[in-house]
């Protein structure tokens, strides 16, 4: 399973494949829908997302519902491209207009100009943009929609926002509530400190980070491998994750924590019961030698501020070598509530990737009868 993704911030609109599905998968177009919908909300939002209103467009590879086994294309429609067609069409147009030289420190700007001989950053950010990640959502939702066929579920929740941390535990069931609530928090009091940290920084034109917490239920042990580096899951996880915009950390299980303990704490004992190997804790994570154990998989990713400063932090002009302002674009305060609905479609492809690299099939009734089997 494979998704290739294309499309500008604010070009004519976003673009996926998806390879590999197979045939007879139903899509529920309301599930993508609703978590293309779940990315755009929360609270410390910019203006962008009054504009967009994001909707799948299906493009191939499905009728009446049901995936044929031929490549998934998909389309996202950018609303606001008719305010910026006569400066980001792909015929001739007028390049000089939204010209951004004031490179931001924290962004792809500065590198991306000097990597692709480059002296507007909008050649840059309009592919760097966190907007990508729309499409990633809406494959995730469809590789959740797989999993769920195997009785998988992906669940999360907003962890912590600018060092407000919720450090309670939660059972899996628990997770969904988290969507119904302003910032996808849990913890009430944990979320109204938050909401006035947020708003704290934006009075100061300011901008805040997070970690998000992201689970696996269900997935029955032997996904991934110890044989090879690459077939590790936990490493295929950990760098889709750090592949998504703004991520700066990845963690399983305790952890770092786990540094700081001695190896009695933090190795998870091993029972049988009813002729099952079970844990009585879960310290790993759900992985143990890259390779899933049957617990749930627990993953930890913390996003960075967002780099676009309403205030402009101090740069140079990169035509001119002067010192600057840094641009300021529209931009959100905070984007966690994006973030961590971003990490559950990235897990669950990553996740839907390795099952379906073990279980192979053709249509869903030979992956359902693998699956079983096992």
């Amino acid at each position: 399973m494979k998704l290739t993704t294309a499309g500008e911030s604010h070009g004519r609109a976003l673009l996926g494949i998806i390879e590999g599905l197979p045939s007879n998968l139903k899509i529920d177009f309301s599930l993508i829908n609703s978590d293309l919908a779940l990315r755009q909300s929360g609270y410390g939002r910019g203006g962008r997302q009054k504009i967009e209103s994001d909707k799948i467009e299906i493009l191939s590879g499905v009728r009446n519902t049901f995936t044929l086994g031929s490549p998934l294309a998909f389309m996202i429609v950018n609303a606001d491209y008719k305010n910026w067609e006569g400066c980001m069409s792909a015929q001739e147009c007028d390049v000089t207009v939204r010209r951004l030289t004031k490179v931001r420190p924290g962004h792809a700007d500065l590198s991306g100009l000097l990597k692709f001989d480059q002296t507007d950053a909008r050649n840059i950010l309009e592919r760097a943009s966190a907007r990508e990640t729309a499409v990633r959502v809406a494959a995730g939702s469809i590789a959740k929609q797989y999993l769920a066929a195997l009785g998988v579920s992906v669940g999360g929740y907003v962890r912590s926002v600018c060092g407000a941390e919720d450090e309670n535990n939660y059972a899996f069931e628990e997770l969904a509530a988290g969507k119904t609530h302003t910032l996808f928090m849990l913890d009430k009091n944990t979320e109204e400190r938050a909401m006035r940290l947020i708003d704290e920084l934006k009075a100061k034109g300011d901008t805040a980070g997070g970690v998000a917490e992201v689970r696996v239920h269900g997935l029955k042990s032997g996904f991934g491998s110890c044989m090879t580096y690459a077939e590790k899951l936990d490493g295929r996880i950990a760098g889709a994750l750090m592949g998504v915009q703004a991520v700066k950390g990845v963690e399983f299980g305790l952890g770092f924590k786990a540094a700081a303990l001695p190896g009695s704490a933090v190795h998870d004992e091993i029972f049988m019961r009813d002729g099952r190997f079970i844990r009585k804790t879960n310290n790993a994570g759900g992985i143990e030698g890259g390779m899933s154990n049957g617990e749930d998989i627990v993953v930890r990713a913390a996003m960075k501020p967002i780099p676009t400063l309403m205030k402009g932090l101090d740069t140079v002009d990169f035509v001119t070598g002067e010192p600057c302002k840094a641009a300021g674009e529209r931009s959100d305060v905070a984007a966690i509530c994006a973030f961590e609905i971003i990490m559950e479609s990235v897990v669950a492809f990553t996740v839907a990737q390795a099952v379906s690299e073990r279980l192979g099939g053709d249509n869903m009734a030979q992956v359902i009868k693998r699956y079983a089997e096992l």
